[in-house]
């Protein structure tokens, strides 16, 4: 994924092919997910995706195409008769060569099923998505497959062989926001994070910024969370992807202990500006002052 944006003009014309491929995809599925509650779009990437295809746009768009489509999935438990769950997708600037960045809601998953539920469809779609639409695959995945993984034990957690949990892997993500003021969304920050088990911190204001941490698929299910809500620019700047094996573990990787907004003596007319040298120190001895730069354009000091 590209830090900053959704930037067609480093493709070139191959772009454009790409960009019709995924318009026709969302049309397929506006047509198929008529209301909604089955289907939620993000409108101004939708409308920039389209005048581009349509050479009504002087310049190509500069919004990832993004949405989430409901489904409701039958079980075969007895005291359920239908789960809801939320696919969420993002569309990489290459798509559909390569896959859609993905994240699953089912508050009836256990923690372990879902992690098992992720990395199963994502392989499946690698094997049968050879550069072609992937997300109706994915959707008819998860209304067959879902109760499968319903109908395990929440405490049973599948081992697998040694050599594949080296393959585990460590995330730190870094995201911008332009501003982060809504009570809402910093509750929800709060409590997505702990619910996750990552660390790190976020700071309100203007700029906004989080900071997130551990086993890649929570922060991936962060990140798909906390982008499909409304903010007027929302991005990740930097991320750090960490291999685990036996000398690395998720803790000794950790530059965060636990999750907490953070504040920096705020000020300005409305309190929403923070002091960027208590932020740099705080930065400096997490072992992360090279952020700073990369958010602000200027060493700290």
């Amino acid at each position: 994924m590209q830090d900053d944006g959704f930037l067609w003009l480093r493709a070139g014309m191959a772009g454009c092919e790409e960009a019709e491929a995924q318009l026709a995809e969302l049309e397929l599925l506006t047509s198929m997910f008529p209301s909604q509650e089955e289907l939620v779009v993000d409108q101004l990437a939708f409308e920039e995706l389209r005048a581009y295809v349509e050479e009504r746009a002087d310049s190509p768009p500069t919004t990832r195409p993004q949405f989430s489509v409901k489904i409701s999935v039958e079980t075969s438990t007895a005291d359920r008769v239908n789960v809801d769950i939320t696919l969420s997708c993002a569309f990489p600037q290459c798509y559909p060569t390569v896959l859609p960045e993905i994240a699953v809601r089912c508050s009836d998953l256990s923690r372990a099923q879902h992690t098992r539920l992720i990395s199963d469809l994502t392989s499946y779609l690698k094997e049968s998505c050879d550069g072609g639409a992937c997300v109706l695959t994915a959707v008819d995945w998860l209304k067959e497959h879902t109760p499968e993984y319903l109908s395990e034990s929440p405490a049973v957690v599948r081992r697998e062989p040694s050599s594949a949990q080296s393959t585990d892997t460590f995330s730190r993500l870094w995201i911008y926001s332009h501003h982060i003021y809504n009570k809402v969304k910093r509750k929800n920050i709060l409590e997505w994070a702990k619910e996750l088990e990552l660390s790190g911190f976020s700071m309100p204001g203007k700029p906004g910024m989080v900071c997130v941490e551990g086993l890649q698929p929570a922060v991936e299910e962060f990140w798909a969370r906390v982008k499909v809500l409304t903010w007027k620019r929302i991005m990740i700047r930097h991320r750090e992807d960490l291999p685990l094996d036996s000398s690395r573990s998720v803790d000794s990787l950790r530059k965060f202990s636990g999750f907490e907004e953070a504040m920096f003596d705020p000020h300005g007319n409305r309190g929403n500006h923070m002091d960027l040298g208590q932020l740099f120190q705080f930065l400096s001895e997490r072992g992360c002052a090279e952020i700073f730069q990369m958010y602000f354009g200027v060493e700290g000091r």
